[in-house]
């Protein structure tokens, strides 16, 4: 396909808007910008990313190779024609001008030829060397992978951790307490020479990672969506020349059964380092290293460097969807979690979930480099929201008690080995903990459970709760960087694991039986937790309980708190403190709200060559490039915009906005009104006349769980539940995500059959929330989804504390515009894009067909309106009465069937 001047190869005859996102999608990474590109699902959105982006990469390679090309030609022959330099009497002192005589500029000039030369030949020798060993990788001939430095499998195994930022503490002496300890700790300003040595060792270490090249980093918010987008790679004209890798966390990536079974991140997390120190003790016991008698541990038999260096390979050679990589990973007996994040430095497109992006930490622990890169996130109508959930975190009362409770012991039986410094970080660490249990009105060293609290929420300023909980003589900035170089966090982690899971350490014997004493309420109640855990089978209704209770009984929990406290260190205008009691210290809990995501997007803006951010709909763009963009710096002269409507044509939509109802009551889904008996009697009218009516599938939106329950029971009550299921047979979305899938099929098998035997029943209805499990990323295509009913307008939790406050954030902080406040500008947008997310669902392709009947007269607010993708807000009608949108709608499936085959 061509395009002007410009060539992009695709797999089939694109669509014209297809072809104008390409184009501006190649200009915007040409030049720079920070795109916002808005394409409706269905428009082949996907394919236009890959094909319009690896064109611009592809360009980029080759144009740097002609430029290095032409440049190493000038600078040789530059040198080849350069005459020998003169030689010259140096000058006293005394006779030389400020200004360099003739020959030192010239040999200084000469030099820099030189080394410029000399640094294309190696780039360039460099490059070549990958390009032959990824021809050789895809036509499968064996190679034998030479390291940059003389080595066996033990140092490449060591260069993975190096590469992860995982180090295994090191294995010295006796393993079985010495990778316990924490290491002798200096602070920043205390030893500039050691300083200086610390540098000179992080040299070397990057020194053993390979160069980045220029990559395109696309990231999305679920797996699924990942899984997807490498599909769509696979179908590309790239897919034999593209080098792809996707990255993901250990509980998706991990292929040891073992630690797979353990079932939650941190677990696996930290069982899988636990595998690798025990590695290292291996290592060093086969040394010469005496280790403590007692049974051998066990290490990950997928670690081994010559199979991850396989693996790698493959990853490299061809493009793997995650289920792929699993199975390779299983054929060559090596770990696809540390294979892909080696695989990361050469690859051109690295393929991975937000988090490993927008998370500084998380970023340089996966080893993603963004300096000069690309950057594309996808799906990212709710950005905001996501930068902001990413850099909040919670910590419960009986968190804070537990590690409490676990850096006492650890202290106190480690006491004679740990320096004098590290004593008093642990000392400072250990008060923290005390004052933010103080903040909940409780004490350490006592039963949380048994603590009273008076019930309340507290919202506070950063500085505020620093104040209340008496914390704010502490230098936060100096904690944060001993728990990042002591790695305390895995330290106390080990130390659980060794000793007691639950805070019970029955093998260390300590000074103090008081603290004993003190402490012994908390690990009984938290052993009745574990217990109950194992033995107590969990319901569907539980689920959230269950995972916070796994989360209360994990190794050490002081992980949580090291994320917390470095939250505390955001600018105090930028985030709050939630400090909320429930009546027990058990159940109360302090949470760091971000009200300001720009801080944390500006590195990322800042660092990359080019940023785009697409999404289906990504209205009101003003309102997005304020608070993300402008607050964080960005000039309106790097902002591009693209927009586009739908491929389908105006006749195959029929967006209705429905005010009243087939007995003329008006529709006013206001939390005021919405239980009212005579509103939900006419909303069952509604469904009723729309199943008459409407083939296939038809699927309703609610605005929230407990209204759909509410309404539901209703029309069991009443009969209007047995009507509707005498027309349409009816599914509601499961509790549990993973009966999505199932739901899903039967409600296609269903509507399958209705199509093919006729009969009583026209297909089916589905019953869904917004913003729950079936109003993002699934498909309702074809006859899944002939029509989406809208019930009401989703709007948030006006009262919810923390709703309150980022709107007053924003009120302050961010310009009026339109007669609104921002805060008034948030609820309107957190609302339709939660409608505009669910509405969108059923309109997947080209000759795709479907009404959208969006029932509350509130919809007709021209502001409202103004809010819908272009492609339904031109074509949408607002009915004041119910009789003339019935027959549209009657008269819009009736032409459709005339005209179906």
């Amino acid at each position: 396909m061509e395009s002007g001047s410009r060539q992009f190869p695709f797999p089939y005859q694109p669509y014209t808007i297809q072809e104008q996102f390409m184009q501006s999608l190649y200009c915007a990474l040409e030049q720079g910008k920070v795109g916002i590109f808005e394409s409706p699902t269905g428009t082949g959105k996907s394919l236009s990313l890959i094909c319009g982006a690896l064109s611009w990469l592809r360009d980029y390679e080759e144009r740097k190779r002609h430029e290095t090309a032409a440049l190493l030609q000038g600078g040789e022959a530059s040198l080849s024609t350069s005459s020998t330099l003169p030689s010259a009497t140096p000058q006293s002192s005394s006779t030389c001008s400020s200004s360099e005589p003739d020959w030192i500029t010239d040999f200084v000039q000469k030099k820099a030829e030189r080394d410029m030369v000399s640094k294309l030949k190696d780039d360039e020798l460099k490059r070549k060397k990958r390009e032959e060993k990824l021809e050789m990788i895809r036509n499968n001939v064996q190679l034998k992978y030479a390291m940059k430095r003389k080595g066996c499998e033990d140092d490449e195994a060591f260069k993975l951790l190096q590469l992860s930022k995982e180090d295994p503490a090191e294995a010295s002496g006796d393993p079985e307490e010495e990778e316990l300890i924490i290491a002798d700790y200096e602070s920043d300003d205390e030893s500039k020479t050691k300083n200086k040595f610390c540098v000179a060792e992080d040299d070397e270490d990057d020194d053993l990672v390979e160069e980045h090249v220029t990559k395109i980093y696309y990231c999305s918010r679920t797996h699924s969506q990942l899984a997807q987008f490498v599909h769509e790679v696979q179908k590309s004209p790239f897919s034999q020349e593209i080098s792809l890798v996707t990255l993901g966390s250990r509980q998706n990536l991990c292929i040891n059964e073992e630690v797979r079974r353990l079932g939650s991140i941190q677990r696996i997390n930290d069982r899988c380092l636990e595998l690798q120190k025990n590695k290292q003790e291996k290592q060093h016991h086969e040394e010469g290293v005496k280790r403590k008698r007692g049974p051998a541990k066990s290490v990950c038999p997928y670690h081994g460097a010559a199979a991850l260096q396989q693996l790698r390979d493959e990853v490299l050679g061809k493009v793997h969807d995650i289920e792929r990589l699993l199975t390779l990973g299983r054929e060559t007996h090596a770990c696809p979690y540390y294979a892909t994040r080696f695989a990361v430095p050469p690859a051109q497109l690295v393929v991975l979930p937000y988090q490993m992006v927008l998370h500084e930490a998380t970023r340089r622990a996966a080893g993603v480099q963004l300096k000069g890169q690309v950057l594309i996130i996808d799906e990212a109508h709710n950005l905001s929201d996501t930068l902001s959930c990413i850099h909040s975190t919670e910590l419960s009362g009986v968190e804070l008690c537990r590690a409490h409770s676990q850096l006492t012991q650890y202290s106190e039986r480690y006491k004679s080995r740990l320096k004098a410094k590290n004593l008093m970080y642990v000392k400072q660490i250990l008060f923290v903990l005390e004052g933010l249990v103080r903040a909940l009105g409780g004490k350490v060293g006592q039963n949380p459970q048994s603590q009273t609290t008076q019930p309340g929420t507290d919202l506070l300023t950063i500085n505020n709760f620093l104040f209340k909980a008496q914390i704010d003589n502490i230098n936060l900035f100096k904690l944060q960087r001993y728990f990042e170089k002591s790695k305390i966090s895995r330290k106390l982690c080990g130390f659980m694991e060794k000793y007691g899971g639950t805070g019970v350490t029955p093998h260390v014997q300590t000074s103090s039986n008081k603290e004993n004493r003190c402490t012994d309420g908390l690990n009984r109640y938290l052993q009745t937790l574990q217990s109950s855990q194992s033995t107590t089978p969990v319901s569907s209704a539980d689920q959230k309980g269950s995972a916070e209770l796994e989360k209360v009984v994990s190794a050490s929990p002081m992980m949580h708190v090291e994320g917390f406290l470095m939250a505390l260190t955001n600018s105090n205008t930028d985030g709050r403190v939630v400090v909320h009691r429930q009546g027990t210290l058990a159940d109360s809990s302090v949470k760091f709200l971000l009200l300001n995501p720009a801080v944390h997007f500006a590195q990322v803006l800042k660092e990359c060559r080019a940023v785009i951010i697409a999404g289906g709909t990504m209205q009101p763009v003003s309102d997005f490039k304020q608070e993300l963009l402008f607050s964080a710096g960005v000039g309106e002269e790097r902002i591009t915009e693209f927009s586009c409507g739908h491929v389908i044509p105006p006749e195959n939509i029929l967006p209705i906005v429905l005010c009243s109802g087939p007995s003329g009551q008006e529709l006013d889904f206001t939390f005021q009104n919405r239980d009212a008996p005579h509103m939900m009697d006419e909303t069952g009218r509604i469904l009723s006349n729309i199943c008459n009516v409407v083939p296939g599938g038809v699927v309703c939106f609610f605005p929230s769980y407990e209204y759909s329950r509410r309404i539901i029971s209703h029309w069991e009550a009443s009969g209007a539940l047995a009507r509707l299921s005498n027309k349409k047979k009816i599914f509601m979305e499961p509790k549990k995500a993973s009966q999505v899938e199932q739901v899903l099929s039967e409600f296609s098998r269903c509507i399958q059959r209705c199509a093919v035997a006729g009969g009583g029943l026209s297909g089916a209805l589905l019953f869904s929330v917004v913003g729950g499990k079936m109003s993002e990323g699934i498909n309702f295509s074809d006859d899944l989804g002939r029509c989406v009913v809208m019930v009401g307008m989703p709007y948030p939790n006006i009262k919810s504390p923390e709703l309150q406050e980022k709107m007053s954030y924003l009120d302050k902080h961010l310009p009026h515009s339109g007669g609104r406040s921002p805060g008034q500008a948030l609820i309107e947008n957190l609302c339709m894009k939660a409608v505009n997310q669910s509405i969108g669902r059923a309109i997947r392709h080209r000759g795709d067909y479907a009404a959208i009947v969006l029932c509350d007269r509130r919809y007709s607010r021209p502001s409202t309106l103004s809010k819908l993708p272009n492609w339904i807000k031109d074509q949408t009608n607002t009915h004041t009465t119910f009789g003339p949108a019935f027959a549209a709608l009657r008269k819009f499936f009736m032409d459709k069937r005339q005209k179906q085959p």
